[in-house]
């Protein structure tokens, strides 16, 4: 019976590790979109939550309402781009996974929060860090890691101010976890800057 693979050199193992690394980094670099997309979305909440706060407005938590067409709209651009992305990785997958466990966490404290006293915020930027801090390791991509270190950061912060400065140091900590990074992922996936 004859081999259909033959043994490889040790150059030519190396360089189907290295093409499988450099393809999951490209995929994993193509999702600044949701970086971008969600830090904008959070940014605009706190803000808005802190500004319906500041006019006394009784229900200033609806302002979160915008993170309902952007959780369809990430449902749907996600969808979309599997049925035309020619390969998922290994590290794909455990990218998805990832990012899928931390907006169940999301939606059970949003679902629980009023056993905490609605103090999501401070909860919400910690667990942010682990996958944000993680897919910075994935990518070897350090203003992701820094962005989970921010995360960490703010959330403690968050713990420290008042309930009424919170969504401050949360838009503050979005700019520095997902916008900055978010931001030089795109300026990295440009032709120009690779």
């Amino acid at each position: 019976m004859k081999q259909e693979n033959p043994d490889l050199t040790a150059k030519e193992s190396l360089d189907i590790i290295t093409g499988m690394i450099m393809e999951a980094k490209g995929n994993v670099q193509r999702n600044n979109f949701y970086f971008l997309l969600w830090g904008w979305v959070v940014v605009l909440a706190n803000i808005g939550m802190y500004a319906l706060t500041q006019l006394e407005y009784r229900h200033p938590y609806i302002v979160w309402a915008i993170t309902i067409p952007a959780w369809i709209f990430t449902f749907v651009h996600a969808f979309r781009e599997k049925k035309t992305k020619p390969t998922a990785t290994h590290f794909d997958y455990i990218s998805g996974w990832l990012w899928l466990a931390f907006g169940m966490t999301i939606f059970i404290l949003v679902g629980f929060g009023f056993k905490i006293n609605f103090q999501l915020n401070p909860v919400i930027l910690i667990i942010s860090a682990i996958p944000t801090l993680v897919s910075g390791v994935i990518l070897r991509f350090r203003p992701l890691v820094f962005g989970g270190i921010a995360f960490w950061i703010g959330g403690i912060i968050c713990f420290l101010v008042t309930m009424e400065m919170q969504p401050v140091v949360g838009a503050v900590t979005i700019v520095f976890g997902y916008l900055v990074p978010g931001y030089l992922l795109k300026r990295t996936n440009n032709p120009e800057n690779v």
